[in-house]
């Protein structure tokens, strides 16, 4: 294959970008160069699932830190802003120093992990078993995405790429509005967190997005990996995927708090 079909295509994840995976080591270069390492799609596969240990793990100790006050009602703990916060900065900092992701990936997986136990455990507070349903789904999805995937069934053509871009752009500018108005006004967007036809079709819609958004981001590390891009960046693959599967998971969670509470 020629080095313009192997560079990779454009990914609505802000962690797969272009000028992050830039090709320099892929065949065809001079053989009388020493080439460094090349990340793998097995490399990628060994670092995602590290890190998917590591979020689980903090996942299930951040679960068992979630009490109970007097009144009966889940206790937050107090560790959860800070963690929160420093997974947002881990993230960024991951972003745009992708060489440091062996360490910073890694980090951000118990931080997130930890975050996303404490949320699950209110959610299971709330909706008993909801979680486990939760689970199940994303990796239903994950499997089918990833299926459709290798067997060609979905390909991330441009059309395709530019239709889930503009989709997650969307998706994004309707929480970040929700955000400031909650912020600033004490008030909320409706469709997005009400029970109804409007925001379950809403949740549906957001669903859909994040499942197409791993066919991109699948996409996206085939082409890295044969355009022979940094071993290092397996780390940063592996990151920038399970961001993608947390998003799915929070939005399949949030679907199913809604069907259960109409």
């Amino acid at each position: 294959a020629s080095m313009s079909t192997l560079v990779p295509t454009k990914s609505s994840n802000p962690i797969f970008k272009s000028d992050n995976f830039a090709p320099g080591y892929a065949s065809g270069m001079d053989p009388t160069i020493e080439k460094p390492e090349v990340m793998t799609l097995d490399g990628v596969v060994q670092k995602t699932a590290l890190l998917f240990v590591l979020l689980v793990g903090a996942a299930a100790f951040g679960w068992q830190t979630v009490g109970i006050d007097e009144s009966g009602a889940p206790r937050l703990p107090v560790w959860l802003w800070p963690a929160l916060i420093g997974a947002a900065a881990l993230a960024i900092a991951t972003r745009f120093i992708p060489r440091q992701a062996r360490f910073t990936a890694p980090i951000y997986a118990v931080l997130e992990g930890l975050v996303l136990g404490a949320i699950s455990a209110l959610y299971n507070a709330a909706f008993s078993g909801i979680v486990l349903q939760a689970v199940t789904g994303t990796a239903a999805v994950f499997a089918v995405m990833l299926v459709a995937y290798s067997n060609g069934y979905i390909r991330a053509t441009p059309k395709f790429t530019k239709i889930v871009v503009a989709s997650t752009v969307a998706i994004a500018a309707c929480y970040f509005v929700s955000i400031a108005l909650r912020a600033f006004t004490g008030t909320d967007v409706p469709f997005i967190n009400e029970t109804g036809t409007f925001g379950i079709a809403f949740s549906l819609a957001v669903i859909v997005i994040a499942s197409l958004n791993l066919i991109l981001d699948f996409d996206f590390i085939e082409r890295s990996t044969q355009a022979g891009c940094p071993k290092y960046l397996e780390w940063y693959a592996g990151f920038g995927l399970m961001v993608t599967i947390v998003w799915l998971y929070l939005e399949i969670l949030r679907l199913l708090a809604k069907l259960r509470s109409r």
